[in-house]
């Protein structure tokens, strides 16, 4: 069955926990479908992931629909929800707007991501009055680490607790049908959950959270530049897959690969014919 923006809505009232994962191709998104993630993101965190960037800033929004239109092709089932990337939203509720459509139209989204709070809720209101759902992030906002001063814990303090409640209110009221929020301490998470309509998902915030979204590659021990305190392996893919490429380097080096069986067959007099 296809999940909607109603299934989050559903899953909230009912207090069924929700499951989002990354995805950035349609072979992972095809897998990720078939097991019945309730959402898949295209991240702006394919700029880390996939193309080397030490973050996210550079990833552009041909990147996103790249991205994204290969992820649709492989969800028949999941919610696929696109990050816009930096600067496509923050420049202007104009420019909001017609880069949301872009994903939909060319990436063939149901829904964005934008990140942000209180500054962001007019972009929020426009985009969901054209008809685009939308999803919202707070807490560590990946786009902000320069403003940050880095991929630090958000609201640990009365003030910034308070202020990160407050734009969770703020965005549920412009309209987002869910928020993400990130690196979150997980009494203030629980806290917020309990508080608004819509579900939250979390990323380092807790079990108390709605549900729960991880970068696929984190999980299975794919991407080993930087692994978040907050992540938990699922499966160490990133040995399984070292260590076949080191026997396909092995087999090739001992002329052993490919093994006759799995070569093209012809008569030996054809080769004796060649002149």
């Amino acid at each position: 069955m296809k999940n909607t923006t109603v299934t989050f809505k559903k899953a909230k009232e009912e207090k069924t926990k929700l499951t989002m994962l990354t995805a950035y191709d349609y072979s992972f998104a095809k897998l990720m479908d078939e097991v019945g993630v309730n959402s898949i993101l295209v991240g702006d965190s394919v700029g880390m992931v996939c193309l080397g960037y030490e973050d996210t800033l550079p990833v552009t929004m041909e990147d996103m629909i790249h991205h994204t239109a290969a992820v649709s092709r492989g969800a028949a089932n999941a919610l696929v929800v696109a990050d816009m990337p930096f600067m496509s939203y923050q420049t202007s509720v104009y420019d909001a707007v017609v880069n949301a459509g872009r994903l939909i139209k060319e990436g063939h989204a149901q829904a964005v991501k934008l990140e942000g709070g209180f500054e962001v809720t007019e972009q929020i209101k426009a985009i969901v009055s054209a008809s685009i759902p939308v999803v919202a992030h707070i807490g560590l906002t990946p786009q902000s680490v320069n403003a940050f001063g880095g991929f630090k814990v958000q609201g640990k303090n009365q003030e910034a607790a308070q202020k990160l409640l407050d734009e969770a209110r703020a965005v549920e009221k412009a309209g987002a049908f869910a928020v993400v929020l990130e690196c979150v301490p997980e009494k203030l998470a629980s806290k917020i959950s309990q508080e608004l309509s819509i579900p939250t998902i979390g990323i380092g915030a807790g079990a108390g959270c709605d549900g729960q979204v991880l970068v696929y590659q984190d999980m299975l021990g794919l991407f080993s530049d930087f692994t978040p305190k907050f992540v938990k392996k699922f499966a160490n893919v990133g040995e399984i897959v070292g260590g076949a490429f080191q026997d396909y380097i092995k087999e090739v080096q001992e002329g052993s690969f490919p093994a006759k069986e799995h070569t093209f067959k012809m008569d030996d007099e054809v080769i004796d014919h060649l002149y």
